[in-house]
């Protein structure tokens, strides 16, 4: 069977105000299929190079944090969403913190977790 899905790409923009960033994760949705998950993989030496004075382990408590969201799990500084549904949409928000989602994107997939580590492979590594 062939899922419908839809997904963003998680930047890292350590100074919002050059607009400058890299890919460090991706959030993939599929309704039909009842699945909602992200991955990460923070390339130091890529991140370094936009900002050397970077705290990476704010941005991996920022990309973990978005990962518990996506699985269902809350915390008082997150919205406790059930639906997998709104918690997307509250992931793929715009926001001016230093992990940002990109424009959603689609396709379709037989797999959907397979998927989503091909879109990290692409998009990040």
């Amino acid at each position: 069977m062939s899922y419908d899905y839809q997904y963003v790409t998680l930047r890292l923009v350590p100074r919002v105000e050059r607009e400058e960033f890299i890919n460090v994760g991706v959030v993939l949705y599929s309704q039909e299929a009842e699945f909602l998950q992200g991955a990460h993989e923070l390339h130091e030496d890529r991140a370094r190079a936009l900002a050397p004075d970077l705290d990476l382990e704010a941005v991996r408590a920022a990309l973990e944090a978005v990962c518990r969201v996506a699985a269902g799990e809350h915390s008082p500084t997150t919205p406790r969403l059930d639906r997998l549904g709104p918690r997307f949409g509250w992931l793929s928000a715009p926001r001016s913190t230093i992990v940002q989602p990109g424009p959603i994107h689609g396709g379709t997939t037989q797999d959907p977790a397979g998927t989503l580590q091909h879109l990290v492979r692409i998009l990040v590594s």
